[in-house]
């Protein structure tokens, strides 16, 4: 494989990794290449990055490399966040804060199993929004993260306590998923701010596949290479 293509590949892989990044080792391997090739790979990378006036950077952080953003551009990230454009939330948002309020605590890989579609969009959508946060680390391999909501979900529908949540089947399987999640909007009077009642109704349109067009990634029922990420 020649250097211009390594890291091509290198890029895309950590761009799917998204901030639980990977190590050098796990990239080697599935480049199946040298660890010390993949490493000078990285750093060329870096360098390549900050020559080019990239928008994003390659970090290492606790033994991982992934991609992040430059901090002097915080202020319009921020805009992001907070801009009346992007306050609603995708159908794949709303059915993961339904998993998180009766699942709590919860980790991404559960969450995953629940929707079967990968969820770490979704998740880092309502971080953001300040609707989950982390709640603690599971006693699992690699201690993945734990989510549970927070005040302000409370405060968007109109909640003294998470106990005033309807009480639906627990989402014991994918196959109940429409039923409780639409059930949680409409015991809440449809209170969730910022989606208008055709957002709504597209919310609860689980039956075609093309749902989840640009935030998931559908997961294999027999690779469970993801159980130990956080």
């Amino acid at each position: 494989m020649d250097f211009p293509k390594l890291k091509s590949i290198i890029e895309g892989l950590l761009f799917l990794s998204g901030e639980e990044g990977l190590s050098v080792k796990q990239i080697a391997e599935i480049v199946d290449q040298r660890v010390e090739l993949v490493a000078d790979a990285i750093e060329d990378m870096i360098g390549d990055f900050a020559r080019q006036g990239r928008g994003v950077q390659i970090l290492k952080i606790a033994g991982v490399v992934q991609l992040g953003t430059l901090p002097e551009h915080a202020a319009y990230f921020e805009k992001l966040a907070y801009s009346p454009a992007r306050t609603s939330l995708s159908q794949a948002a709303l059915e993961t804060l339904a998993i998180v309020a009766y699942r709590q605590p919860i980790t991404r890989v559960e969450i995953e199993e629940i929707r079967g579609v990968k969820s770490e969009r979704a998740i880092h959508t309502l971080v953001n929004k300040d609707l989950i946060v982390e709640v603690g680390r599971a006693e699992a391999i690699g201690r993945p993260i734990l989510y549970g909501t927070t005040k302000s979900f409370l405060d968007y529908f109109g909640l003294a306590s998470i106990k005033d949540l309807p009480e639906p089947g627990l989402f014991e399987d994918s196959e109940n998923l429409e039923e409780e999640t639409q059930l949680l909007f409409d015991k809440l009077d449809m209170k969730q701010p910022d989606v208008s009642d055709t957002d709504v109704q597209r919310v609860f349109d689980f039956q075609e596949e093309a749902a989840f067009p640009e935030e998931d990634i559908a997961v294999d029922p027999d690779d469970d290479s993801s159980g130990s990420s956080s």
